[in-house]
């Protein structure tokens, strides 16, 4: 069982890494575009910092995040308008991501034992919500990343992509509107220190295997599978490659294959991506 206390501290330390990336950037650079179609830095950030406070504000006030849900004007647009609302010059924008989100953290490791807060669609655990919240900020830290010519370093943190990335996968294909397979699917990472990350039954006979910075990069949607180094054996290991998304709601649009050449996890992002969003099933 993970710790909620090592989650939170690991949540931190992938939002620092991206805070170092943004902090002391030019106003013009925080309006540099990312891969994400018409969102900027500035928009990556403030998405992080708007989710952050949805998500507070489930932990703290459960009614007024209902109600706040529920007068969404346009819900399809929930995420987009979010990111547009908390948009902001960076003297304000990024000291209200960091007080949100240590916010966040200080209301999730104080829930009681067994406590769990609504989300969209569904309920998550205070663990649950701080994975989500590490693979969120790793997605939309790879679009700022891309748009600042930047290779990040992988690191142990992926573990946490990797797994959600697992557990979704029947949701990958219902988002599809495709039926959700009953067969089992193996998964065996290359983890960042050369080690071995796996996932679901040793015996299936559907399979994916490769690095495991691909897989997260596919399951966040920021790679197209063409440009990662995933060996899919079987029909519905092969099928679930196509579909793959780590976040709830509906399919994002994914991201074309790179221009021939370009290497498979480097900085030449596609031109159109999902934003996504920590909707993801407890």
């Amino acid at each position: 069982m993970v710790d909620l206390k090592d989650l939170l501290a690991e949540l931190a330390d992938e939002a620092e890494q991206l805070d170092g990336l943004v902090d002391g950037l030019s106003p013009g650079d925080w309006a540099r575009p990312t891969p994400a179609p018409g969102w900027s830095i500035g928009h990556q950030i403030a998405h992080l910092a708007w989710t952050d406070q949805v998500a507070l504000l489930a932990a703290t006030d459960p009614e007024v995040f209902f109600a706040s849900v529920a007068a969404a004007p346009d819900p399809a647009r929930l995420v987009d308008a979010g990111a547009e609302e908390f948009l902001a010059p960076p003297t304000e924008l990024l000291p209200r991501w960091r007080a949100g989100r240590a916010a966040l953290a200080a209301a999730l490791a104080g829930m009681p034992a067994g406590g769990r807060l609504p989300w969209f669609g569904t309920r998550m655990s205070p663990a649950s919500m701080a994975t989500a919240r590490i693979m969120e900020t790793w997605a939309h830290g790879a679009d700022v990343a891309d748009a600042l010519g930047v290779v990040r370093p992988a690191t142990a943190r992926l573990r946490h992509v990797a797994h959600l990335g697992f557990r979704t996968l029947g949701h990958s294909f219902a988002a599809h509107g495709r039926p959700v397979p009953a067969a089992p699917v193996r998964i065996e990472l290359t983890a960042p220190d050369g080690g071995t990350w796996t996932y679901g039954p040793a015996g299936a006979a559907d399979r994916v295997t490769g690095p495991a910075l691909d897989f997260c990069l596919l399951v966040t949607q920021r790679r197209h599978r063409a440009d990662l180094a995933l060996a899919a054996t079987g029909p519905v290991a092969d099928e679930w490659l196509d579909v793959a998304q780590a976040f709830a709601g509906p399919p994002g649009p994914g991201r074309p294959p790179q221009a021939e050449g370009a290497g498979a996890t480097g900085t030449d992002a596609g031109a159109a991506a999902g934003t996504g969003t920590a909707v993801v099933p407890a």
